[in-house]
């Protein structure tokens, strides 16, 4: 399913101007029940107003994943998913609340690139571009993690990641080593 990359709509409330983008995210889990977190996080970020639901990519399992040059703590493989949705949420509201919803689920942050519960990272947030180190956009390393290019490309491969090109382009460039479809496994969209 191909989702086009719309233009912010502007909508005006009395003086205030309210600005929609359309936002991707990255989650992750290797610890648990992986897919039941995932869910979880699925369900409980659209429990709120400010998100609307888009597109869910089809579940991946990923090895773990460090930068060049780190090492990786012994963990097992992670699954993967990729969310598309619109809203008028500022960035920084929206990571608050990513991050609080990791909070909930245990996301320990002891072990640079260890298991975690749950993992949710902004990948693109419309337009905007940030190089504050609490909340870089579009997210600095998404061109090189195959765990979200092949999973986002499979709802948005015509979209652009800034700086880089087409999502299906970069999927294909980065190849699907390391990262199986997992279509015995399924999340429901949010209701």
């Amino acid at each position: 399913m191909t989702v086009p990359n719309p233009a912010p709509d502007r909508t005006h409330t009395g003086s205030h101007m309210l600005v929609q983008h359309r936002t991707v995210l990255s989650l992750g889990s290797n610890l648990g029940d992986r897919l039941e977190n995932l869910q979880d996080a699925v369900d409980t970020l659209f429990d709120a107003p400010g998100l609307t639901f888009v597109a869910l990519s089809p579940v991946y399992e990923t090895a773990p994943f460090a930068a060049p040059g780190e090492s990786i703590p012994e963990q097992g493989d992670f699954l993967n998913i990729v969310l598309v949705a619109d809203t008028r949420l500022t960035p920084e509201t929206l990571l608050e609340r990513l991050l609080n919803i990791e909070n909930s689920m245990e996301r320990i942050r002891e072990l640079r690139w260890g298991p975690r519960t749950l993992d949710i990272d902004i990948v693109v947030f419309g337009d905007v571009s940030s190089s504050d180190p609490g909340l870089t956009l579009p997210h600095p390393r998404a061109h090189e993690r195959a765990f979200v290019l092949v999973p986002w490309a499979d709802v948005e491969p015509d979209t652009l990641l800034p700086g880089h090109g087409r999502v299906g382009d970069l999927a294909a460039a980065i190849g699907t080593s390391g990262v199986i479809r997992r279509d015995d496994l399924t999340l429901q969209p949010p209701a």
